[in-house]
């Protein structure tokens, strides 16, 4: 029951960046992968705002905000997580407190027609959550790494352990491509339901470590056809191969050295976000105190529950701006100088402050019809013009690197360009 890696592109270099050193304001940014108008700009804003500029108070300090999966990493650390708790089973819930996390705010209407099954019948929640505690109960009761006495290598032979993990990592995608953000952004954080900030912060840190020794490719996942359950034989595809940002830790560093605070306002789940840029190893160096994040229930123990935080906005779209005014705006009495992010969710915070100076778009061709494919479009009209607001930044996904342009070549292609 092995699966199979599709491996469209080899990895032309191992990109296991793990520190940054100390940057000086007065030497200015490394050339790395920049690119070159870019990188002026932003040495621009650091050299007019920060502590060596005339105006700069240590008591009113200027700040900045960086969005995290696509931006600060490439890939998505909340994916990869995902990914690792499957595969190694590191859930807390029960399965009758994972239906709960399953089920938790999804319609009940059909997924769209691409996640049809393999004999091409509709699938909604009804039909594959029940197949999905099946087999997690059977691996309950089975793993040493859960309630078991089976070692996590022998279950993985059972067609229980693939059906689990694919139809829960099926389920991931099928929610994010029909439902609308505010159900589908949070689902995923509900499956940390059980576990404590501890451990979710050291899954993570394993989850790092592991993904910057996979190679960047396209996976596929199948569910086994010995065990269709009511939902039937599904299969999932996703990009493969968390990769740390060098010029983004860098830039942490740079605007931090220039007495900047540095924010990050992520999507992903906050503790989950905490250790990632906090932890030493991965060369952010960000205080975990400095992370406004998707927030969950604890209970008195500080377990993690399966029911987003009361009075808090998600940190997407909309609500990222919103959290920014209550958390940010509200303490320093002024918005963010500079805002990095790379799609729809970062949109909002990109456009809404009028102290921003200057954006940092990831290029990921955006859609044209959206804000950010607007911004991005005019960041190639603007190029080389001082007063730009929106500066983008390109990537070739095939490696995980920047380039040194604006240009962006997806995983599989060979040649890259600016706007989709």
């Amino acid at each position: 029951m092995q699966r199979r890696l599709v491996l469209l592109t080899p990895l032309a270099t191992a990109l296991v960046a793990t520190g940054c050193a100390s940057l000086s304001p007065a030497k200015g940014l490394s050339p790395a992968h920049w690119d070159a108008f870019n990188r002026a700009q932003i040495e621009g804003l650091i050299a007019s705002l920060g502590k060596g500029s005339p105006g700069y108070n240590a008591a009113r300090p200027p700040y900045v905000v960086f969005d995290w999966d696509n931006t600060s990493v490439f890939l998505d650390i909340e994916e990869a997580s995902l990914i690792y708790q499957l595969e190694n089973l590191a859930f807390g819930a029960t399965p009758a407190q994972l239906e709960v996390a399953l089920r938790k705010n999804i319609p009940k209407k059909d997924f769209l027609p691409a996640y049809n099954s393999a004999a091409g019948r509709p699938v909604n929640i009804d039909l594959v959550v029940p197949d999905i505690v099946a087999s997690y109960t059977w691996l309950y009761q089975n793993c040493s790494a859960l309630k078991g006495s089976q070692p996590l290598a022998a279950v993985k032979l059972n067609p229980h352990y693939i059906a689990f993990t694919t139809k829960v990592r099926y389920l991931y995608e099928a929610i994010g491509d029909t439902f609308d953000h505010d159900t589908a952004y949070p689902w995923v954080t509900y499956l940390f339901a059980g576990m404590t900030e501890a451990q979710v912060r050291k899954l993570t840190a394993d989850t790092v470590a592991w993904q910057l020794k996979e190679p960047v490719a396209k996976v596929k996942w199948t569910s086994p056809a010995a065990l269709p359950g009511q939902a039937g034989v599904v299969s999932v595809s996703w990009k493969n191969g968390l990769r740390l940002q060098p010029e983004m830790q860098e830039l942490y560093a740079a605007f931090r050295n220039a007495g900047f605070d540095v924010w990050v306002c992520s999507a992903s789940f906050v503790d989950v976000i905490k250790e990632i840029s906090s932890n030493p190893a991965f060369g952010y160096n960000n205080p975990p105190d400095r992370v406004l994040a998707m927030e969950l229930e604890r209970d008195a123990n500080g377990v993690i529950q399966p029911e987003f935080r009361r009075g808090y906005d998600q940190t997407q779209g909309p609500g990222k701006t919103k959290n920014i005014q209550r958390f940010l705006v509200s303490k320093y009495g002024y918005g963010p100088s500079f805002i990095a992010g790379d799609s729809e969710g970062d949109q909002n915070m990109m456009a809404d402050f009028a102290d921003t100076k200057k954006v940092l778009i990831v290029n990921r061709l955006r859609d044209p019809k959206t804000d950010i494919g607007k911004f991005s479009a005019m960041a190639v009209q603007n190029y080389g013009k001082p007063d730009t607001r929106y500066l983008l930044q390109g990537r070739d996904d095939n490696t995980g690197q920047w380039v040194a342009s604006q240009l962006h070549t997806p995983l599989g292609a060979t040649q890259g360009k600016a706007l989709k």
